[in-house]
């Protein structure tokens, strides 16, 4: 008996399930993340403003040092989806270690240059004379565990790439879970104090590592691929990675910028500001997790070289995408009432929050079809018209918002300008998806 063709609505089911398992796991992993932080935060908060301030310091310099290379797990989950879909276990394994080599390697490269800079790196980055003991402490101690951090950067790559998204989030809570019980254990049973909770973190982070390699080595074995190091691989995959390192670098300027504007438009502005973008990230993270699925499903159909399949799914991701910045933006309207008083209590700084984070709320819809757009590119591999696309959007930003102060305008223009900067970024992904130009078959680019 012949089967019937699928019918669209039946294709769209699919695909629907295929988003929802991946994407649910992939944002509460997302989620657990900055917990860490946050932890650490809380347990150190407790010790002293001193030392809270030291964290405020180092914390951000660490994040940074580990947010730039987080190519390691966007070029590994589409190297590996593609290999996937080849059919080639054994290969897209082997494929994922290299990846995890080149993380070892940068993060024994980013220590060996943390380690002698910490004091000049705490200066620059403004810690006062009180402060910055608990910094240099502080970012010593756990820039031991960035090669770890690295690792489960690439680690994570490589199972988002076997299309396997609960792992990473089992890991996560779990990790999360020990560095909390470290924190109170080392900074007030055993009497740390700061050092005790970079320590935990250390420990957290390689636990966190040694787990993925346990996985990952397992499934090499199952399908005889070699764990020795490849040097053509390793070269490879930091190939593939430079175009997403330059894209990173250059959305990281763009909220550099936006951040140095705030601060220029006055004590208020700056505050509300920080309160948009704390909203604006936790926001990022649930779209963010939509453009996950889409580098490891896309990567998979083109690996198979299934063309109506990867566009069929790209189609539907960006219908998720939609829908879900219209039903955030709303939570975003519907919430501020709940939301404002939690952050702040001064009317100065609520009002200039108020039609800021209406802004939020509008672009939000197009904030959807960016992550999409830019999680389905990455899953074809299609690095180096994202690092461009990037770069003409931070040009094109960067005067807009510069000008802001210079023209008198307020939080509200300085957000007018982000809004536009998403725009740009929506309308050169688009182009490039409209083209078909990203479409690439086979299990390697």
């Amino acid at each position: 008996m012949t089967q019937a063709p699928a019918t669209p609505r039946r294709t769209d089911r699919r695909h629907d399930r295929e988003i929802i398992s991946l994407a649910l796991p992939a944002f509460g992993a997302l989620v657990a993340e900055p917990l860490f932080l946050m932890v650490d935060s809380a347990v150190i908060g407790h010790l002293g403003t001193r030392q809270l301030a030291g964290l405020g310091v180092a914390g951000p310099l660490l994040s940074t040092a580990v947010a730039v290379f987080v190519f390691l797990a966007y070029a590994t989950t589409a190297a590996v989806a593609r290999r996937v879909g080849a059919g080639d276990l054994p290969s897209a394994i082997r494929q994922g270690m290299d990846g995890i080599w080149l993380a070892l390697l940068l993060g024994a490269a980013v220590v060996a240059v943390v380690l002698p800079t910490a004091p000049w790196l705490v200066d620059v980055f403004g810690a006062s004379r009180t402060a910055a003991p608990y910094a240099v402490t502080y970012l010593r101690i756990s820039a031991l565990g960035i090669p770890a951090m690295l690792m489960v950067l690439a680690a994570t790559g490589v199972l988002r790439g076997l299309q396997d998204t609960k792992t990473p989030l089992y890991v996560a809570i779990g990790g999360f879970s020990v560095n909390a019980a470290l924190n109170i254990g080392l900074v007030y049973g055993a009497g740390l104090g700061i050092a005790g909770s970079a320590w935990g973190t250390v420990v957290a982070q390689c636990g966190m590592a040694a787990v993925y390699l346990i996985v990952v080595v397992r499934g090499a074995r199952r399908h005889g691929a070699s764990l020795r190091p490849d040097i053509a691989g390793i070269r490879a995959s930091a190939q593939a990675g430079v175009p997403l390192l330059v894209r990173t670098l250059s959305l990281r300027a763009v909220m550099m910028i936006a951040t140095a504007v705030a601060a220029r438009l006055g004590d208020a502005e700056v505050a509300a500001h920080q309160i948009v973008i704390t909203l604006w990230s936790l926001l990022a993270f649930a779209l963010d997790a939509i453009a996950i699925a889409g580098q490891a499903i896309i990567g998979r159909y083109l690996g198979a070289d299934d063309v109506a399949g990867a566009k069929a799914a790209c189609r539907r991701m960006v219908q998720w995408g939609i829908a879900s910045g219209v039903v955030l933006g709303l939570l975003v309207v519907l919430a501020r009432p709940l939301f404002m008083p939690l952050f702040t209590a001064d009317p100065a700084v609520k009002d200039v929050l108020l039609p800021t984070l209406l802004i939020v709320a509008l672009t939000q819809p197009v904030s959807g079809i960016v992550f999409v757009l830019d999680g389905v590119l990455m899953g074809a591999g299609d690095g180096p018209y994202l690092a461009w696309a990037m770069l003409v959007t931070l040009a094109l930003f960067a005067p807009a918002a510069l000008l802001v102060p210079a023209v008198g305008g307020g939080l509200t223009a300085l957000w007018w300008a982000m809004a536009l900067m998403m725009t740009v970024r929506m309308l050169t992904l688009w182009a490039r998806t409209r083209s078909g130009r990203w479409i690439v078959t086979g299990a390697s680019r």
